[in-house]
């Protein structure tokens, strides 16, 4: 059946694609706090709508939510270039069982977060709809009311360029529960020399403070250097008592950093060849919110 042709709903079609509409919207946005503001959106336009007239509800609800997306990330994609220090996506708890669907954990990466940002919103939109959501060339023009013509040299620019900056990684999911742990380990004792041995020779640390709090401004280089900056922030006295658990973070193992059980930062990572090549440090408070949020809201 062609993803956008929808059954017969046995409930309020909103509720019913709830999931898949948050998934899009948070993989357009890359923030929990402006998908839910897409979902409420879309729940006003939804009921202020003549229903008995819509054919394909979840098709109309998709529509929606893929172009007030757009219109959010055109205008968030200016308020970022004045962004203080690194931009990250906001971090969001996962089920543990899609670590087990590779194909949906890596299309909700932060690592594949992070490239989706280098996409125009109409490229975003299009690579979304096609290569995540498996729309046709045809449904999707419809939906952004473009030509399927230009939505098909749109898709193949959007694939390619994904595909080039896409980071290859380790899937190994013992590999890195036992990476995962030595990590916190090393952090949680302060041992330099552990972190450092765990840490790729090209490793590249960024961290989001968002100018909220204390963070580093610009990408950290090498082992030394990013060891010792994160030893550093866990033994500030404003994060005393601070303590590391493992967490599945978009899909994959990660760590939470934790102060009287509530997250205040969130580590992700990208494994290679047995080291963390890509470290990822959200602290931002404003963009947290997907920590406390339920796992089941990915579709």
């Amino acid at each position: 059946m062609s993803p956008m042709v929808d059954a017969t709903p046995a409930q309020d079609p909103f509720i019913e694609h709830r999931r898949l509409l948050f998934s899009t919207a948070y993989r357009m946005l890359g923030t929990v706090t402006d998908a839910e503001d897409i979902l409420q959106d879309t729940w006003l336009k939804w009921n202020e709508t003549d229903q008995s007239t819509v054919q394909h509800p979840k098709s109309y609800l998709v529509r929606t939510v893929t172009n007030l997306s757009l219109n959010r990330l055109t205008s968030a994609k200016a308020k970022r270039e004045t962004y203080v220090g690194p931009w990250l996506p906001e971090p969001l708890l996962t089920s543990p069982n899609i670590a087990e669907e590779t194909e949906l954990a890596d299309t909700v990466s932060t690592a594949m977060l992070v490239v989706l940002e280098t996409l125009n919103p109409v490229e975003r939109a299009v690579f979304l709809l096609r290569e995540v959501f498996g729309y046709s060339h045809a449904e999707i023009a419809d939906t952004l009311d473009k030509p399927e013509a230009t939505v098909r040299q749109i898709a193949h620019r959007a694939r390619s360029h994904v595909q080039s900056r896409r980071p290859r990684f380790d899937t190994d999911k013992a590999e890195r529960a036992h990476i995962t742990e030595q990590f916190m380990s090393a952090c949680n004792g302060g041992d330099l020399n552990a972190l450092m041995d765990l840490l790729a020779p090209d490793v590249t640390s960024w961290s989001d403070g968002g100018g909220v709090v204390t963070a580093a401004r610009r990408p950290l280089y090498g082992p030394d250097h990013v060891a010792r900056w994160v030893l550093g922030v866990l033994a500030k006295p404003t994060v005393a008592g601070v303590v590391l658990e493992p967490a599945h973070i978009n899909g994959e193992l990660g760590a939470l950093a934790l102060i009287d059980g509530n997250p205040v930062a969130a580590f992700t990572y990208d494994i290679i060849d047995g080291h963390i090549h890509n470290l990822r440090f959200q602290v931002n408070p404003n963009k947290l919110k997907g920590l406390y949020m339920g796992t089941d809201v990915l579709g």
